[in-house]
């Protein structure tokens, strides 16, 4: 096939793939052995970070747009008016081998639209990683989506070759799935949850008896959600995500917001697409259930079934609860300190470590790099110098809004964490 054919597949299928959103790579640590090309625990270039904060390049792209579902929030769905390409599996291959000997890439996320049936899709997901790391001894990163209805043993062997898997959940609920994606069943997406969610349960048991096991998705399994097509409310999304993390293990949930790519009477009318910052007040929840302690219900519940675009969700939490402040910097838990709006928890660490040599103060605080613009109105110390004021919750968050320093003030920047 000609090289125009070619880049012009290559146009149209990775800018299929921007809507993906699920494409971290933390977690792997596949090591370059007899002589093979890629190293996925090297140094990244652009594109996508890892837990520990590397950024990694990946050739990101579908195997295919041409789609047997007529998804309402899809742009590859089969009634959308879009041109259609298709990437042989070899195609694949050779595109990964071309980028990363150009240094372009360091690994590869494929997904694809369905066609013909979910195991024949999902057969030629597994056949690319296959033969890059059989054929052609690549052992960078591989990310595979996984097609949702495919069958175990295609999910078996997929996580054999892949670093990670995951199957976008697509509606948080089962009710906007049935009325957006009236073709699928939620139960296929469940299904390969479990089915590699209990395959890396068996590597782990099997890897402490024989240390030759192979690996099976090392970098686990993660999953993504499209927010604002169907009308969910923040807790909604969050219990749905929570669930997932506590039933499959799952390294990350992603949280997409709606874009109306075209028409199509079964979405709601929305003039602009779901704002950034609420993509970000989800991240910062989903942060806070998974590494500072909090139970879902202590931020989303029937009384607040959403997050405050103004403040982060601790800071909304902790507004709520002012009967629980100030908290003694000198005397409080590791997690009772984590609780507090302006310690992340490399200040927690600090702040535990250093008070072991003496009873810590304001300037002591400041040096360690706690931001007292908010922190101070939770927190006493060692000192005398600012004393708490008596402040309503609605006060409270007035005068941090509007404080000189405050991030709130401006548009959202795309820090991830504002704890």
């Amino acid at each position: 096939m000609s090289f125009e054919r070619i880049r012009e597949k290559l146009n149209i299928l990775a800018d299929a793939a921007k809507y993906d959103v699920s494409c971290a790579s933390s977690g792997s640590n596949r090591k370059n052995t007899n002589k093979g090309l890629g190293n996925a625990t090297s140094m990244g270039i652009c594109h996508t970070y890892t837990q520990d904060g590397r950024c990694v390049s990946l050739l990101k792209l579908l195997l295919t747009n041409y789609c047997i579902f007529d998804c309402a929030y899809c742009v590859t769905r089969k009634s959308n008016d879009i041109k259609r390409a298709a990437f042989k599996v070899q195609e694949v291959v050779d595109l990964t081998v071309n980028f990363y000997r150009r240094n372009y890439i360091e690994g590869l996320f494929l997904s694809s639209g369905i066609f013909k049936s979910a195991d024949y899709t999902m057969e030629r997901l597994v056949a690319v990683a296959k033969k890059l790391r059989l054929e052609e001894n690549f052992n960078g990163y591989i990310h595979l989506k996984s097609i949702p209805g495919a069958s175990d043993a295609l999910m078996r062997e997929a996580g054999l070759y892949a670093d990670r898997l995951s199957v976008n959940i697509e509606i948080p609920t089962k009710s906007g799935l049935k009325a957006l994606a009236p073709d699928k069943n939620h139960s296929d997406f469940i299904k390969p949850m479990e089915k590699v969610k209990n395959e890396i349960i068996q590597y782990k048991s099997e890897k402490k008896i024989i240390k030759s096991t192979p690996k099976y998705a090392p970098a686990g399994q993660s999953t993504q959600m499209i927010v604002g097509a169907s009308g969910e409310n923040d807790m909604q999304i969050m219990y749905t995500s929570n669930q997932l993390y506590k039933k499959f293990n799952l390294k990350r949930v992603y949280y997409s917001g709606y874009i109306p790519i075209s028409y199509d009477k079964r979405l709601p009318v929305i003039g602009t697409e779901v704002p950034v910052l609420r993509e970000n007040r989800l991240y910062q929840t989903d942060w806070l259930l998974r590494f500072y302690g909090f139970d879902i219900r202590e931020l989303l519940n029937k009384s607040t079934p959403n997050l405050d675009l103004d403040i982060d969700p601790k800071l909304s939490w902790a507004l709520r609860n002012l009967q629980l402040f100030p908290v003694d910097v000198n005397k409080a838990d590791k997690m009772l300190l984590a609780r507090v709006p302006g310690l992340g928890m490399l200040s927690v660490n600090k702040i535990l470590n250093a008070r072991r040599f003496r009873a810590l103060n304001w300037d002591h605080l400041k040096t360690i790099g706690v931001k007292l613009n908010r922190a101070r109105y939770f927190i006493t110390c060692n000192s005398k110098d600012f004393e708490t004021k008596d402040y309503t919750a609605a006060q409270l968050k007035n005068v941090i809004v509007n404080s000189s320093n405050s991030k709130y003030k401006t548009a959202f920047t795309g820090q991830l964490t504002l704890f």
